[in-house]
């Protein structure tokens, strides 16, 4: 089944960026204690390994809307894992039976996973997706309002400016560390609600868990 929006893109985007984010997500999640991970650590990435290879296939052969299920099957699957491995370290806390050293290190892995899952969510759900923002000439509408979109605005080539992976990242990093989008207006409901969520669970890892770590220091 093909997308109905039209097969060449007029601004498209690298999907390098998200492949390695996706991998590193896999990756560093490896370095959870067992006792973190629901699973065989070894699963989470085996699962997104799986899932990338015809979720790429579909990309490449335009059939995005089963590209699009895919994607949001992987985030799907990050969301699930960022939450349950954060759910088993909060009810380690009152055992006090880690270390300070692998609190930290725990929550250190379940931050850089936080900013990565909402990354990816923000790239997948903002202005239709991905492929839907490619086949406009301008971004021009959108979930969030970037300063590039301002008319003005000192960018190369500012009639075809497009978010890419990287602002979206960008955005989730200034959410789990300000817990706020810092230079993006926020204009849906859907997208505000996603970004107190991201910066609810920045605030448990940052506040709860590594204040705990330092005060066993």
């Amino acid at each position: 089944m093909r997308d109905p929006t039209p097969k060449e893109p007029v601004n498209p985007e690298a999907r390098w960026p998200v492949l390695v984010a996706l991998l590193g997500v896999g990756g560093i999640m490896l370095a959870l204690p067992h006792k973190l991970v629901l699973g065989p650590r070894w699963l989470l990435l085996a699962l997104v390994l799986i899932l990338l290879v015809p979720t790429t296939v579909l990309h490449r052969s335009g059939r995005h809307q089963w590209d699009r299920i895919l994607g949001y099957a992987i985030s799907s699957l990050l969301t699930l894992s960022l939450a349950g491995s954060l759910l088993l370290l909060i009810l380690r806390l009152p055992a006090k039976s880690d270390s300070p050293g692998e609190l930290l290190k725990a929550a250190t892995i379940l931050w850089l996973t936080n900013i990565v899952v909402f990354a990816m969510w923000y790239w997948r759900l903002d202005a239709g997706g991905p492929h839907r923002r490619e086949t406009r000439g301008k971004h021009t509408q959108g979930a969030f309002f970037f300063p590039q979109m301002m008319d003005g605005a000192p960018i190369e080539n500012p009639g075809a400016w497009s978010p890419r992976f990287v602002d979206y990242l960008f955005l989730a990093f200034n959410t789990s560390t300000a817990f706020s989008p810092t230079d993006t207006a926020i204009l849906s409901r859907w997208a505000k609600v996603l970004c107190m969520v991201q910066a609810l669970i920045s605030l448990s890892i940052v506040a709860i868990l590594a204040s705990h770590a330092v005060g066993m220091l």
